[in-house]
C-alpha cells in the first residue's frame, strides 16, 4: 500500500534532497506531515549572533512598556467610575426586583380580600329574605306602600343637595328666584 515512491529533487545547489510530499504508508493509518523549519547552515568559525537593536528601537520599546502618570490617573478614574455605575446598576436592580415581589405579595392579599368579601357578601345577601323584612316592616313597624297622592315630587334648587329645614309645600316650589328656575 504505498502512496508513492521517493524521488529526488535537484535543489540550486546541484545536490540531491528527499522529496517529503511522496512517502510510504505502512498500516491502515496515515501520518502527517510536518515541514521543517528553514534554517541557515551555521559555519564552525562564526556563531551565530543574535541581532543587535539600535538605541532609538530601544528607547521607543521602553516608552511604550511605561505608562506615565496621566494615563494612570485616567485608568484609576475610569475604573472607579465603571465599578460605580456598576454598584448603581446592582442596587437599583435589587429595589426592582424587591419592589416586583412587594407587589406581588399585594396582589395575593387582594385577591384574598375579595374573595373572602365575595363570600360574606354573598352569605350576607342569602341570609336574608325579603318576604320576612315585608312582612315585619308592614305588621311590626307599621308601615305602608305609598299611595297615590302621598309622594309630592318638587323641583329641587341648583345646589348639590337640599337642606330640609320645614316641609315641603304642597306646590313642590321651595324657593321663587332667579336661580331656582334654572
Amino acid at each position: 500500500m504505498a502512496t508513492g515512491y521517493g524521488t529526488y529533487n535537484y535543489s540550486r545547489s546541484g545536490y540531491r534532497r528527499y522529496d517529503q510530499n511522496s512517502y510510504y504508508v505502512y498500516g491502515n493509518t496515515v501520518r502527517q506531515t510536518q515541514a521543517a523549519p528553514l534554517r541557515r547552515p551555521q559555519t564552525e568559525n562564526r556563531p551565530a549572533r543574535p541581532k543587535r537593536t539600535s538605541r532609538q528601537v530601544v528607547k521607543n520599546r521602553n516608552r511604550a512598556m511605561s505608562i506615565s502618570p496621566a494615563y494612570a490617573l485616567f485608568l484609576t478614574v475610569a475604573a472607579v467610575c465603571a465599578v460605580l455605575v456598576c454598584v448603581v446598576y446592582l442596587n437599583m436592580q435589587a429595589g426592582v426586583i424587591s419592589r416586583s415581589e412587594n407587589v406581588t405579595a399585594l396582589q395575593e392579599e387582594l385577591a384574598d380580600l375579595t374573595e373572602s368579601n365575595t363570600t360574606r357578601y354573598n352569605a350576607a345577601a342569602n341570609s336574608v329574605n325579603m318576604e320576612t323584612v315585608r312582612d315585619r316592616a308592614m305588621n311590626e313597624m307599621g308601615m305602608v306602600y305609598a299611595a297615590q297622592g302621598t309622594v309630592i315630587e318638587y323641583n329641587r334648587p341648583a345646589g348639590d343637595y337640599v337642606k330640609q329645614y320645614s316641609d315641603i309645600p304642597e306646590s313642590g316650589v321651595l324657593a321663587k328666584s332667579s336661580d331656582a328656575s334654572r
